[in-house]
């Protein structure tokens, strides 16, 4: 089945403190993006990228397109003021019945493995949310205190959440919630149910400094 992967990377990354936005700094001499953008290009050569950035910035990830990838298979497109709006930005560029792959663009360190593991899934299922078990304690915060949480009932969500184009297509019509804080949300106020896969330790979100540092550790591991 053909395939899409927006890679939304529209946000400024005011909390890394640096100039660029966080997807355009460099990790081991490459931008953070480059490295999302060609795992998922060589993990399908039938899979074809939409890559959602902030206005300001369409020309800087044009150059990068141009460097390193093929031109034919990335599309870029504006982010919009939320999330939920970036993404429907990228979905109406979805031009076939396909698998769609939805990731934040500064989770670089994602493998192969993880995306082809999503896509069976939502082949299967219609659906793949990448979940990571929690290792800390957790509680949940009241008016008036806080109460303990069973840690064993809780996981972390990461992407490419993954979905067939039957169901995230017509989910992202709905109109947008402040509760819609991921694309499993959206998909979840339509109706549906989504299925979870296990994640990876490595892929993580590069929002801080001190993520660089911890990613390019991972990288040379």
């Amino acid at each position: 089945m053909f395939k899409y992967a927006i890679i939304v990377a529209g946000g400024t990354g005011t909390r890394m403190g640096a100039s660029l936005p966080k997807q355009f700094l460099l990790l081991k001499g490459k931008p953070v993006l480059y490295y999302t953008l060609k795992t998922f290009t060589e993990a399908y050569p039938d899979l074809h990228v939409i890559l959602v950035l902030p206005v300001t910035y369409t020309d800087m990830g044009q150059e990068i397109i141009d460097a390193y990838f093929d031109k034919e298979r990335i599309r870029i497109t504006a982010g919009g003021e939320t999330r939920f709006q970036s993404v429907k930005n990228g979905l109406a560029l979805v031009e076939k019945e396909s698998i769609v792959f939805v990731h934040d663009g500064v989770r670089c360190l994602l493998t192969k493995d993880l995306i082809e593991r999503c896509y069976q899934s939502a082949l299967e299922t219609g659906s793949a949310i990448p979940v990571l078990p929690s290792r800390d304690s957790v509680r949940f915060l009241k008016e008036n205190g806080s109460d303990a949480v069973d840690r064993n009932r809780i996981v972390l969500v990461q992407t490419p959440q993954t979905f067939h184009s039957k169901i995230i297509l017509p989910a992202f019509q709905i109109d947008y919630k402040d509760k819609f804080t991921d694309e499993a949300t959206v998909v979840e106020a339509f109706g549906m149910q989504v299925t979870l896969v296990e994640g990876e330790e490595r892929n993580i979100k590069i929002t801080r400094p001190v993520d660089l540092v911890v990613a390019e550790s991972l990288m040379n591991e």
